[in-house]
């Protein structure tokens, strides 16, 4: 018997939103105490200077990655307001990409989608592992 994450191919990204929510899941299992994160900092560099000003310590990536998860199972949810603006500033660079031939507009965006939700897995199995560490269980 196959398992589901065969019947994919391996750059669906379906297996990829799969694989993003395994490893949130066995996040929450792992930690049994999230705030055992708070004040640890982050050995990862985030891209974006939003998540530098919100996610200071590994606490705060913790509810990052669930929040992500909640917004991938259950569709979009209000925005905060430094999210919003970064959010505003975001949509501004991706105008002109708006009169594009919508089929490369939807690969362009699922290439990046593909790539943003296999960043955030790494970074899940990586929080976990730091946890792992931090409670002293070898992985």
């Amino acid at each position: 018997m196959q398992s589901a994450e065969t019947k994919f191919n391996k750059n669906s990204l379906l297996l990829t939103l799969r694989q993003y929510n395994t490893a949130v899941s066995d996040m929450e299992r792992t930690i049994l105490l999230p705030s055992l994160l708070r004040d640890v900092p982050s050995d990862e560099v985030w891209d974006c200077e939003a998540a530098e000003e919100s996610c200071k310590d590994l606490y705060e990536n913790y509810l990052m990655l669930k929040a992500i998860r909640t917004t991938v199972e259950c569709g979009l949810v209000a925005l905060d307001g430094c999210k919003a603006k970064t959010n505003t500033s975001v949509n501004k660079t991706l105008e002109p990409l708006s009169e594009t031939d919508p089929e490369a507009l939807f690969h362009f965006h699922l290439k990046g989608l593909y790539s943003v939700m296999s960043n955030l897995t790494e970074k899940t199995h990586n929080l976990t592992d730091k946890y792992m560490d931090i409670i002293g269980i070898a992985n």
